[in-house]
């Protein structure tokens, strides 16, 4: 009963024109008020903002704020994968045959969180790491890898929360949720980067200005609130770096494992 109460609540919760509302406040002069309390809430580090707090005159605009330069450093190794977010891990492993397995008890399918593109094909066994951002992270989104990017989709859809009860008790919330995708061709293949809206969220937004070609470190887009990013290997062109795990805390630029050249039998197998 209490699943299906929380279902029918965030169902409602999940319209668009109540994220837009949430949305058109935090933009507001007025939510300037507020900055102090969010930041004591969330414990948030003001000293790695770009400027100073009483600086930002909107919520979103703090929200969104950049860091001072070298707050996050950038994996330096050209094979090296660093964390395009600060976030926490919330599922990792192999994908299975276009499967993405036991993310907050739930399965996925390659085909559905990528709205069945054509690229789908290119991850059926590669590998996956979901990045939860929390209110209490940096919300801008960079390039993991060095690279061109080959194509950017934007694909309409909810705005379902992305938290631990959202994740558990919605059904698919990463493939019915607002996605945009950037899909990047980098020495060893492609990677995706996959930037899932959440309840709340006004808009994902590219980051000015949209480049094809995008160096490790590179800003993408930005959240204007907490959400998700799923990041897609192919099958074969990537190592984990050993100790990274569910519940793992990462920072951006952080690394999160190797880019590695696929082998002749994994290439044999995708075809």
């Amino acid at each position: 009963m209490n699943r299906w109460i929380f279902r029918s609540m965030t169902e409602l919760s999940s319209r668009k024109w109540i994220s837009r509302l949430t949305g058109r406040f935090a933009q507001s002069k007025q939510s300037r008020a507020f900055l102090p309390r969010f930041v004591k809430i969330y414990g948030i580090n003001v000293e790695e903002a770009e400027k100073p707090l009483e600086q930002y005159e909107t919520l979103n605009e703090f929200f969104t704020r950049r860091l001072k330069d070298g707050a996050r450093p950038v994996a330096g190794l050209p094979d090296a994968v660093a964390s395009p977010v600060d976030a926490l891990v919330t599922g990792i492993g192999p994908i299975h045959n276009g499967s993405l397995l036991n993310i907050k008890g739930q399965d996925y399918t390659i085909d559905e969180l990528l709205k069945y593109s054509p690229r789908a094909e290119n991850y059926r066994n590669g590998y996956y790491i979901v990045l939860y951002l929390s209110p209490t992270d940096y919300h801008r989104i960079h390039s993991p890898v060095d690279g061109r990017i080959v194509e950017n989709e934007r694909i309409p859809g909810k705005v379902y929360p992305v938290n631990d009860s959202g994740m558990r008790h919605m059904k698919q919330v990463l493939c019915r949720n607002e996605r945009l995708i950037t899909y990047i061709r980098h020495r060893s293949g492609e990677l995706a980067v996959v930037k899932v809206g959440a309840m709340n969220v006004s808009s994902i937004k590219y980051a000015e200005p949209v480049r094809e070609q995008v160096r490790k470190g590179d800003e993408l887009a930005y959240f204007e609130f907490g959400s998700t990013v799923v990041l897609l290997a192919e099958q074969g062109t990537f190592t984990p770096r050993a100790d990274l795990k569910h519940g793992t805390k990462v920072k951006m630029g952080e690394l999160l494992g190797m880019l590695t050249a696929p082998s002749v039998s994994s290439l044999a197998s995708a075809d």
